[in-house]
């Protein structure tokens, strides 16, 4: 599969109550994204007048609800999703190759343009936590492995850690979107994200999209941090 890289680009999270939120970060960010997720907490409270604002907007949706379930229920579920506009999706690596088989046939079957997302160990977590759960591997080798199987099943690209991206390229090539959250610019506090990197390190290891929220959502003037960010990956 030959997937055409975008430029390296942002995506806003908008890990926010409801849509007022949603829609005055939007706002107030302004021209200097075009890119936004709606995660789980998002889409449940207002999912469907978020994306119509985000579509009326004229921005492009990180559809990230990690889909995890039977092969058969992920497929129809992802026909569901495919009527949001999203340009990405993701599902949950654990759910196994032939749950990620049968969302991508329906996204070939429907002629649809958006781009499945495997995510792969969640930024989270660490070792410790892969040993409780009685995963052998080092995060790394778990990434990688996870990674492979998703993208010969038929995704598009992998959701990973900074920490990971270096050794996913070696892996599997150019071709795959990797989009990493767990960004954070140097100096932020790191709050619950474990595996971490600055914008400029992310995009020099192989990120092709940098997801954002905190330090973009909590700083005193949106849209300059964002600028910033986009300043700093731009010097890469």
């Amino acid at each position: 599969m030959t997937v055409i890289q975008p430029e390296h680009d942002i995506i806003v999270a908008l890990d926010v109550p409801g849509a007022a939120e949603a829609k005055a970060a939007v706002k107030k960010i302004g021209d200097a994204v075009s890119f936004y997720k709606v995660g789980l907490q998002l889409f449940i409270a207002d999912g469907q007048e978020v994306l119509k604002m985000l579509r009326g907007e004229g921005k492009r949706i990180f559809l990230d609800l990690k889909l995890h379930d039977i092969p058969n229920t992920v497929g129809r579920a992802v026909a569901s999703c495919l009527d949001f506009g999203a340009e990405m999706l993701t599902l949950h690596a654990g759910g196994s190759k032939a749950m990620i088989e049968a969302a991508a046939k329906t996204v070939r079957d429907s002629g649809s343009n958006t781009k499945l997302l495997v995510v792969t160990v969640l930024t989270s977590m660490d070792q410790e936590d892969l040993d409780i759960l009685g995963v052998k591997r080092s995060v790394e080798e778990q990434v990688v492995a996870l990674g492979t199987m998703a993208i010969k099943a038929g995704a598009h690209g992998l959701v990973c850690s900074p920490r990971e991206v270096s050794a996913l390229r070696k892996a599997l090539g150019p071709a795959p979107w990797l989009v990493t959250p767990g960004v954070r610019p140097a100096g932020r506090d790191l709050a619950d994200q474990k595996r971490v990197a600055t914008p400029a390190q992310a995009i020099r290891d192989g990120a092709t999209h940098l997801v954002i929220g905190r330090p973009i959502m909590d700083a005193p003037d949106m849209r300059a941090a964002a600028l910033a960010i986009r300043e700093e990956i731009a010097g890469v």
